[in-house]
């Protein structure tokens, strides 16, 4: 009798025990199958952050941090050059779900001096960079609301901490549209190595984050489609530049975003300063990345217009704040060695709308990076030489070089 009392409660722990099993399998194979890569939740996994799990399975908090150092030497025609080292990104990220993994969020805080910007009087910190929070119902739609960035072009996408260089391109910083607070809905159609697609949505205030000084009833209105005839790049690739994981056969993505920001109030829509008097922004952004056994090429056209692009104090005639509108064109080619040493080229050319020519340069800039992946993008050792030239309308070109040094270390 006692051997059957025995048998019975070893019975019972074994199903207490495939019964747990399953339960854990079941929320982890959830988690991994939220693939939207604003709210990645790693589980218990080092190298994307560290994470906790609570005993009952209903609440998840992972946290990473990101560091980037870098020093640079500046060579400007006709002035005296300059030297300059600073802490340029320090973020803190928290990532999880709450009482299901169809219910996530992201925190983003920024602390660098860089990153918060100048502090003014009356005018918000810009501590908070990403906090929004996510409903996934299934494998193909993901809702999102509040604050993060909006569906624009890949590169502005990816994290900084994701780049072959020490920082995006003169013309993600001038015509990109930017983080903004609103409600964001995407349906992602993927497969590993057939056709897929992803449509991206979203409705948002259009004046950025943390934005509290005036308020108004116009919105911004963005839409995005990425295309992957080949079908998913290993690894998530297509949100991270160079060829890290070394495709096997070809991966391409062609992708293309349009917005729209009714009464802006910004020279940058999102970013900026504040215009005299709003504007109506329309923006086009297309973009294409292929990657292949080592080699990775990715290119991009970015356009912001408006009817007007020039505002006037009203109270000043002679002040005059104007919308950064104009063009520009990106392409940039890679090839990582097997020892994870990777060397890089890009160019960039930026024009403005003609009617601020005499405000704002053409310029064409040329850069060559190399860099060593210790441990992929968490853990790398970046160099980059760049040459600028920008002419302001039928005035000589001015000429610069620069020469930086970066370490990026993350979790």
């Amino acid at each position: 009798m006692k051997t059957i009392r025995l048998l019975f409660c070893a019975f019972l722990f074994s199903i207490v025990g495939v019964s747990a099993q399953t339960e854990t399998d079941s929320i982890v194979k959830a988690i991994e199958n939220n693939d939207i890569k604003l709210a990645a939740l790693p589980y218990y996994s080092y190298g994307k952050g560290l994470g906790l799990t609570s005993a009952d399975s209903l609440f998840q908090f992972n946290i990473r941090f990101r560091m980037q150092n870098r020093a640079t030497a500046l060579f400007l025609e006709n002035e005296e050059s300059a030297f300059s080292a600073q802490v340029r990104r320090l973020r803190l990220r928290f990532d999880g779900y709450v009482g299901d993994p169809k219910f996530s969020y992201v925190i983003q805080l920024s602390f660098a001096a860089g990153d918060v910007g100048v502090i003014q009087e009356g005018q918000n910190i810009n501590v908070i960079r990403d906090a929004i929070v996510f409903y996934r119902p299934n494998k193909n739609w993901n809702l999102g609301f509040g604050q993060t960035k909006l569906p624009g072009n890949r590169q502005r996408i990816n994290s900084s901490g994701a780049l072959q260089f020490t920082d995006r391109t003169i013309n993600n910083a001038q015509f990109n549209i930017d983080r903004d607070f609103g409600l964001q809905v995407y349906y992602l159609k993927n497969k590993p190595d057939a056709f897929g697609y992803e449509i991206k949505t979203a409705i948002s205030t259009g004046e950025g984050r943390n934005w509290t000084q005036t308020s108004d009833n116009k919105m911004a209105y963005t839409g995005r489609v990425e295309l992957y005839p080949f079908g998913n790049f290993t690894k998530g690739g297509a949100y991270f530049e160079g060829d890290l994981m070394r495709e096997t056969t070809p991966k391409l993505m062609i992708s293309g975003t349009y917005h729209f920001n009714h009464g802006a109030l910004r020279t940058q829509g999102q970013q900026g300063s504040v215009l005299y008097e709003p504007r109506d922004l329309t923006s086009i952004l297309l973009d294409a990345i292929l990657k292949y056994n080592g080699w990775a090429f990715q290119t991009a056209y970015l356009q912001r217009d408006t009817d007007n692009a020039i505002t006037i104090n009203p109270n000043d005639a002679t002040q005059q704040r104007f919308v950064l509108a104009g063009s520009g064109y990106d392409a940039q080619l890679s090839y990582l060695f097997l020892n994870n040493l990777e060397v890089s080229g890009r160019y960039s050319y930026s024009t403005p709308k003609s009617q601020i020519k005499n405000i704002l340069p053409e310029t064409n800039q040329f850069s060559l990076g190399i860099t060593k992946y210790i441990w992929e993008h968490s853990l790398k050792i970046q160099g980059e030489a760049t040459y600028e030239s920008a002419t302001l309308d039928l005035n000589p070109s001015n000429n610069s070089w620069y020469v930086r040094f970066q370490v990026e270390i993350g979790i």
